[in-house]
C-alpha cells in the first residue's frame, strides 16, 4: 500500500512539473508553461466573443459601461502581461490558474463580455486576488 501512495505522489509531481507547477531545479530560469496555457485560454475567449459582438446586430450600451473596461486595447499582448505579472509579482504559477477561475466566474456571473479593452484589468485584478488567496502569508 505504501508503494502505491509513493506512486501515485511521484505521477502527481511529474503532472505539476509537466505544467510548469512545481520548479523540478532551484534556480529555473523560464517561465512555467501554465503561463502560456491560460493566456491561450484568454486569447480564444477574447476572440470568440469579440466574433459574437461584431456578428450581433444590437450592440449593447451596457458593453462600454463596465468599470473594467478602457477606452482602448493596451499594447502589450495577453501573453505579454501574463509573463509581467509573474516576473514582478512573485507569486505562484498556481494563482495563474486561480485567477482564470476568478475571471470565469466573473464572466458568467455578470453577463460580462470579455474583449481586449478589459481583460488587462480583469487579469490583474484576479490575479492579484487569487495571490492574496493562495501565497499571502
Amino acid at each position: 500500500m505504501g508503494s502505491l501512495a509513493l506512486e501515485k505522489e511521484i505521477i502527481g509531481s511529474l503532472d505539476y512539473i509537466s505544467l510548469g507547477l512545481k520548479d523540478p531545479i532551484k534556480d529555473y530560469i523560464g517561465k512555467p508553461r501554465v503561463l502560456s496555457l491560460v493566456s491561450t485560454f484568454l486569447e480564444r475567449s477574447i476572440q470568440t466573443c469579440e466574433r459574437n459582438l461584431e456578428t450581433s446586430l444590437a450592440k449593447d450600451d451596457d458593453v462600454s459601461s463596465s468599470i473594467f473596461y478602457g477606452l482602448r486595447a493596451p499594447s502589450l499582448t495577453i501573453q505579454q502581461y501574463i509573463d509581467r505579472i509573474f516576473k514582478y509579482s512573485c507569486c505562484s504559477p498556481s494563482c495563474f490558474i486561480i485567477a482564470h477561475i476568478y475571471v470565469d466566474r466573473f464572466i458568467q456571473r455578470t453577463n460580462l463580455r470579455l474583449t481586449s479593452l478589459n481583460v488587462h484589468r480583469l487579469l490583474i485584478t484576479s490575479v492579484m486576488v487569487a495571490a492574496k488567496f493562495m501565497d499571502d502569508a
